[in-house]
């Protein structure tokens, strides 16, 4: 039997491809299915191919066959294409368009009067990139369907029960130790996805250094409720910005989440304060203000998230006796769901060997 702590994006997708595969799974949760104390939560979150990095070209590709793979499992619509734009002085078109070209992946690079034409609730200044491949995908509705698909592939789901220890028995299976009354539970392997609570974990082994940071969000009205939006990465050398349509939480009207991605404030999943910054919510509307003329500049919805990053902001997904390790997203997971869900499962049952960049002992 395979457990699985947590039941986040990364839990509850591993959840489901071990139930499909034919493994005997029980998905563990301390809270309810799409509780909000992690960085699970919400209505949207970006999808794109542009990386600066050749391996995160890579595994886009492949986790967009999984998004489909668990589309067509759950007859759900999760991930809507959108389109991508990437522009600012720190971020490079030029070489972002070299690596997509070597991957296969379609774009264009567009000068800044032409992007204008095209998108005219953004200005622009200099050249910009677009791939058609991006999009949103939807994490409150992907945690729902992988748990519901996992437990009718067979799995157990115990929720509102909180993991107080692990042990590694001396047949090499793990032993997880529950607060209450509940008997413990002996498993084969388990999956540790824990996100921003992993650190809190007393493990009987080394984890590398994980930061946890609140983030901020915010949700622009758009003065044009017919425009279709692109999502959008903004870097200059004050700020990385991040922009794409909100979904539900922008409210009724459509939308742009807008926020932050390198200022959070650090924390830890326990004593996180859920109190929007002020002084992110004044620079990110400054930020609407001055580029994105075709958004409202005051927030109509706001809300904070969690990051838990590695120094290199590299994933950690690793197997270290029993435990299989799927922390840090290091606040660009989720786009990849569904195939981190798969290298755990494989991990988890053998398969597989982890990722050099993504071992315990490679992280940083």
């Amino acid at each position: 039997m395979i457990a699985v702590v947590g039941a986040g994006l990364m839990g509850a997708a591993t959840a489901w491809q071990l139930a499909r595969q034919g493994h005997e799974v029980t998905l563990v949760e301390a809270y309810d299915i799409g509780h909000k104390r992690g960085s699970s939560h919400g209505s949207s979150r970006i999808f794109r191919r542009a990386y600066e990095d050749e391996l995160y070209v890579r595994l886009t590709g492949e986790a967009h066959e999984q998004w489909r793979e668990l589309e067509h499992d759950s007859s759900t619509p999760l991930l809507r294409t959108t389109g991508g734009l990437d522009l600012g002085e720190g971020r490079d078109p030029e070489a972002l368009a070299g690596l997509l070209a070597r991957a296969g992946v379609p774009y264009e690079l567009l000068g800044a009067e032409a992007a204008a034409e095209r998108w005219p609730g953004i200005r622009f200044h200099g050249q910009v990139l677009h791939h058609p491949d991006a999009g949103v995908v939807d994490p409150d509705e992907t945690v729902a369907a992988c748990v519901r698909r996992a437990i009718e592939h067979g799995a157990d789901a115990v929720l509102g029960v909180r993991v107080e220890g692990v042990e590694v028995l001396g047949d090499g299976r793990a032993r997880l130790r529950f607060g209450g009354s509940r008997a413990p539970l002996v498993a084969d392997a388990v999956v540790l996805a824990a996100g921003a609570w992993l650190p809190e974990f007393e493990l009987p082994f080394k984890l590398p250094e994980l930061k946890v940071t609140q983030q901020q969000v915010f949700h622009f009205r758009q003065r044009d409720p017919g425009a279709r939006w692109p999502t959008l990465v903004s870097k200059d050398p004050s700020m990385m910005v991040y922009g794409l349509p909100s979904g539900g939480d922008g409210g009724p009207a459509p939308a742009m989440k807008i926020a932050e991605h390198d200022r959070g404030t650090p924390t830890t999943a326990r004593a996180r304060s859920g109190v929007v910054d002020p002084a992110s919510r004044a620079r990110v509307s400054d930020f609407v203000r001055a580029t994105l003329p075709g958004l409202d500049p005051v927030p109509v919805a706001e809300a904070t998230c969690l990051y838990t990053s590695t120094e290199k902001e590299d994933f950690v997904l690793d197997r270290e006796g029993p435990f299989v390790v799927v922390s840090a997203c290091s606040g660009h997971g989720a786009k990849f769901a569904p195939l981190i869900g798969a290298m755990a499962a494989d991990l988890a049952t053998g398969r597989a060997e982890a990722h050099p960049r993504f071992r315990l002992g490679g992280a940083g």
